[in-house]
């Protein structure tokens, strides 16, 4: 079956950064587009970023554009996010998930905090 596994959050302070990897199985991860998404404290989930397959499109929510970066290696079946320049309003639960079926990982904590 489909497992999505999220890694590499943590505790970060204001303009600091993380990597983001998710560890796919369970289907053919290079025949899919690839989305991140977060879901801060008492708030509904949030779009992050998407690539396609090949991995040579990217796009972006404004609230993250020139900061994160989305990538993929099809080869290891895994979705990276780069964080850069991260802010308090960062702090969310990051989930990477199949962009057209739902599924979704368990997610990573990212905080960041003085």
């Amino acid at each position: 079956q489909v497992q999505l596994v999220e890694s590499g959050g943590g505790l970060v302070q204001p303009g600091g950064s993380l990597r983001l990897s998710c560890a796919a199985s369970g289907f053919i991860f290079s025949s899919y587009a690839m989305k991140w998404v977060r879901q801060a404290p008492g708030k509904g989930l949030e779009w992050v970023s998407s690539i396609n397959s090949g991995g040579g499109s990217t796009t972006y929510a404004d609230s993250v554009k020139g900061r994160f970066t989305i990538s993929r290696d099809n080869a290891k079946s895994t979705l990276y996010l780069q964080m850069n320049s991260l802010k308090p309003e960062d702090t969310a639960v990051y989930y990477c998930a199949k962009i057209g079926t739902g599924e979704r990982g368990q997610g990573t904590q990212v905080t960041v905090s003085s």
